[in-house]
């Protein structure tokens, strides 16, 4: 654009545009329905990228700043390996890794409580579900298309605050690849 100048209202309403048009794609990649596939239920949607690698957060509990046990969630073809064997009431962050070859999540259902990762994440991406743990039995798994009945689920039961409890992981099921 040789002997061309913009003004800088001109140049401001051409950055305006791009913006929004950034924005609008933006929106549009975030609108997540909360679903990863057919063999999940509900729970709550979120919004995030899911683009490379990376990491996404769920938002954390009501009620308290204090400080979440945290315990690791190695997602692969079709098993979830958890870094505690036993858990005792309380905040946990489950941070979930996903060591697999195709799209992975993480949801926990028990004792009233249903979370999920609000998105799902990409082979090498990590997030984390933060979530109050109430004595009782609870129900990991991966919610992405039929994930769950592959074998990529386990149950850990909660003591209470001096208990134990304990981490039954389900059967693993060799397909052959599955995906």
């Amino acid at each position: 654009m040789a002997g061309r100048r913009l003004s800088r209202s001109g140049w401001a309403a051409g950055a305006g545009a791009a913006g929004a048009v950034m924005l609008a794609a933006l929106l549009a990649a975030c609108g997540s329905s909360g679903s990863y596939g057919s063999g999940g239920s509900g729970g709550s949607g979120g919004s995030g990228s899911q683009g490379g690698a990376g990491s996404v957060t769920s938002p954390a509990p009501a009620g308290g700043g204090a400080r979440a046990t945290t315990v690791t969630v190695r997602m692969t073809e079709y098993k979830l390996d958890l870094s505690a064997k036993t858990f005792k009431a309380g905040d946990y962050t489950f941070v979930a890794t996903n060591d697999g070859h195709t799209l992975h999540s993480l949801e926990i259902q028990g004792q009233g409580s249903d979370v999920r990762l609000p998105q799902g994440l990409r082979p090498g991406q990590s997030g984390q579900v933060r979530v109050v743990l109430k004595d009782g039995t609870y129900h990991l798994f991966c919610p992405v298309d039929q994930h769950r009945e592959l074998g990529m689920r386990t149950d850990i039961t909660v003591g209470g605050a001096g208990g134990t409890s304990s981490v039954t992981p389900s059967a693993t099921h060799s397909s052959g690849g599955g995906y």
